[in-house]
Order: structure tokens, then sequence, then C-alpha cells
């Protein structure tokens, strides 16, 4: 068998983070109601128009920037016509001939080093609305709350060769956005989108070969599995003596496995034309000024700043700043408790604990970030002790607790006063009598013995070192 290698371009699909559709007021919140976030415009009504809202020209324009690609100062729409039944209009508002953006590139990293991926164009669009099939009528339904909400199309140059590379730009991409407020990126929303174009040609010959478009896989797990399976099946259809036909595929992640959806239609298939209602767009110098001078810390810059002023290590550092979530969590608590090292550890200790026992991303962890900032204060101030800090941080993310008004209310405060402590303790000895003799007479062991015996009968809430004391000055008077 002839070695194989493939080719693979992507384009991705992000819904922009504004409160309100491209070209009408309608909320873009995921999960209303079907069909309640609709008006005239979104649904294709005769005789309305759109207006453009200028976030979604700023988002574009950030997102190029960061992605690095060169800004297109007088750009405009087009009508990209084709029907389907979650598109009322029968046409989409698209951009094919001046794209937003042009011309970028992203570096990524795999296990085969660096690597650049060229950026072909961003263009800004409009969403259709959403199918919905019920298995149990047999019938289809449509929803067209998703009509109107903004996207971004990134579509990359053919300079994929694995998954993994495909997985890393991906990632790459999802990073970069969520740092620049673009968009959430939750693919399991459906608001990140990849269509996958892949072909594959013997290794070293120069021309590509024909290629197949996976359409709308939503979760990098998936992807993964749909471009091996992809290479496959056109290598083995190849080397039957078949050819691969240039269609667009459906990837079934039950199933495992892609069909076919429709033969893949051309630019020419849509009939573009510039879109009437909409005027061009010109970016002036001074307004590309001002979004750049309002881009925030991105991911990159972010790991060197915490690594060179703040001390973290590497390892640290790659976590954190690979989630905004954790990023804005780890920087209010670095804050509250005055200490970057301290809260990292628990962060990456304890608090990803948690959410992995809750079976949920930290992302959707729902709690004041304020909380673990004073957990770990109050912890650092002697006011509870470690243990009991561990089971109010639990409290704060199951339940978002207030921590000190947790502690109050639950007695969960640390004893400190070793006139109060003291009493406690004798009781311990007392109850503990052959353990006591065997440390009088030289059983070393038995002192951490007896501390958890101690700690046990003050419930935790006593200081360490101060039952430490107390316990020695008892022992040493026994003897």
């Amino acid at each position: 068998m002839a070695e194989y290698e493939m080719v693979i371009g992507l384009e991705v699909h992000c819904e922009l983070s504004t409160k309100s559709k491209i070209f009408c007021g309608c909320s873009t919140k995921f999960g209303g109601a079907p069909n309640t976030h609709v008006c005239e415009i979104c649904s294709g009504m005769p005789g309305t128009l759109p207006t453009l809202n200028k976030s979604v020209v700023e988002f574009a324009v950030k997102a190029g920037t960061a992605l690095n690609c060169e800004i297109t100062r007088k750009n405009k729409f087009d009508r990209k016509n084709y029907f389907y039944p979650d598109l009322p209009k029968a046409y989409q508002v698209s951009q094919l001939y001046l794209p937003i953006c042009r011309n970028g590139k992203v570096e990524i990293k795999t296990s085969e080093g660096t690597k650049y991926i060229g950026i072909h164009e961003i263009h800004m669009e409009e969403d259709a609305g959403k199918l919905v099939h019920d298995p149990y009528t047999e019938k289809t339904l449509v929803d067209y709350n998703r009509c109107g909400v903004p996207l971004i199309e990134i579509v990359s140059e053919p300079d994929f060769r694995s998954a993994e590379e495909v997985i890393a730009y991906l990632e790459k991409l999802r990073d970069t956005l969520q740092y620049l407020g673009v968009s959430d990126c939750k693919m399991q929303e459906g608001s990140m989108r990849a269509d996958v174009n892949l072909s594959v040609r013997p290794v070293g010959q120069k021309e590509f070969g024909t290629r197949t478009e996976m359409k709308n896989i939503a979760s990098l797990k998936a992807i993964a599995r749909a471009i091996e399976y992809e290479r496959d099946r056109q290598i083995d259809l190849i080397e039957d003596g078949g050819k691969v036909t240039q269609e667009t595929r459906r990837w079934d992640d039950e199933k495992e496995m892609t069909y076919t959806m429709r033969s893949k239609e051309n630019a020419q298939d849509y009939k573009y034309f510039p879109e009437p209602d909409l005027m061009p767009i010109v970016i002036s110098e001074e307004y590309l000024e001002q979004v750049k001078a309002n881009m925030p810390e991105l991911a990159d810059k972010k790991k060197e700043r915490y690594m060179n002023e703040l001390g973290l290590p590497e390892y640290d550092s790659d976590i954190i700043t690979g989630s905004v979530a954790l990023v804005k969590i780890f920087e209010k608590t670095a804050e509250i408790c005055g200490n970057p090292k301290d809260a990292s550890n628990w962060i990456l200790t304890d608090l990803l604990k948690i959410a992995n026992d809750s079976g949920k991303p930290v992302e959707d962890l729902d709690f004041r970030i304020e909380s673990v900032g004073e957990v770990i204060k109050l912890v650092n101030d002697g006011k509870i002790n470690r243990k009991t800090g561990k089971q109010v941080l639990s409290k704060v993310v199951e339940e978002n607790v207030i921590p000190e008004e947790y502690v109050v209310k639950n007695g969960l405060a640390q004893v400190s006063d070793l006139s109060s402590i003291e009493p406690i303790i004798k009781d311990v000895l007392a109850a503990n009598e052959k353990a006591v003799g065997e440390y009088l007479a030289g059983n070393e062991k038995n002192f951490q013995f007896l501390i958890g015996q101690s700690m046990r009968s003050l419930k935790g809430k006593a200081d360490p070192q101060a039952v430490r004391t107390v316990l020695q000055k008892l022992l040493d008077e026994m003897r």
C-alpha cells in the first residue's frame, strides 16, 4: 500500500457574544423557548430592513487583529442565496468578495513542534435557525431563535496534516476568542462549530486530492474521530480502485462514521450578489487604533507575566492560562490573599478536584470568585485550619456560601486559646492511658496518635500548633 498524507482545511463558525443579533434587536441568549427570540427582521418578513450591530464589526476586528490578519478597510456584505427550512429569508447575509479580515496566521504547538497555520479570511455573517428532529412523531420542527445571531467564519489555509494539528488550532482559536470576550466558544451549545475539508494524496505528490467536507462537528473529540475515519475511508476507496467524490458529509458520532448529505456546492451555486440593504463598511485608521488599544492581554503574554512577575512555575501558568475562567478566579484570589503561589496551589489542588468531583468544568461553576481568596485568607489568618478550609471551599462551590458567614454560622472558627483547649486534651489523655504509658516509656509514635485523638475531640477546629504545644506540656508534666 502507498503512503498517504492528509490535507485538511477548516471553516470554523463562532457565534459572537453580543447581546443582540446582527441586524435587529432580538436577544442572542442561548436556551430560550423555541421561536421566542424572533422579530420581523430575523424571520425574513417582506419589507423589513436590517441595521448593522456595530459591536459585530468591533468583535470581528478584534479577532482578526489577535489572529495576525490584515483588516480590510473597505468591506461589504453579500447575499448567499439558497433555500432550506431553517433559513426563512431564503438567503444568508455574508461576505464573499470583501471579507473583513484576510491573510492571518496562528502558531500552534504539537508533539511534532511549532507550526504556523495560515488564515485565508475571516468574514461576518448571520446564523441560520435550527431544525429539531422528533424521533417519536417522525416530524421535523424548526426553531428560528438562532436566525440572525452574529457569526464570524474563520477560514484556514489547507495547512493541516494531522488530527493533532487540527485540535491544537481549534484550542488556540477557542482560547484567543474567549480571552477577547468575542465568543464563549461553547461547542456544546453550538457557539463554535467546525467544517472539516479533508483530502488524501500519496506522500510526495504536490497536487491535492479530491476533498470532502464534514459539516458542523461540535466537539473536539468528535472532530478527531471524524478526521481519522474519513482519512481511512478515502484511502480504502482509492486502494480499491475507486474515486473520492467531492461532497458534503455528515459525521454520526454514535455510529462513528460519515455519510453523504449532498454533492459539494461551489460559490456560483449560491448566486452571490452585493447585499442591497446594507451600506459598505469603512474602517478608519483611528477606529482601528482605538480597537487595538482596548485589546486585552492574551494567553501567551499572560503566561509570561505570571512566570516572570508573579514567580509561578511554568506548569501552574500553563494550566491557569488555559482557561479564561481560571484566570479570572486566580487573579481575584491572588489579589485577596496576597500570595500568587498560595492562590495557584489552592486552585490547582483543591478547586479543580472539587470541580472534577462535581462533573462540571470550571466555566460552569456558579460562585462568587472572591470566595476562593476569602477562604485562603481565613486559613492564613489562623481563623480556620487547612482541613476546615477545604470543607468551606467545597460549600462555596456547591452552594455559593459566603466563607466567613458559613464559618460563623456552623461554629467552624479555629480554637487557639490554650486555656480552652487544655481541659479537652486532659480528657483525651485520661481516656487513652495505654497510649500515654507507652509514649512515656519511649514510644514516640504515640505522640501523633494522641494529637489525632485530641483534634478529633476538638472536632478539627483547634489550631494544630496549639494542640501540639498543650499536649507536649501535659505529657512533660506526667514524666
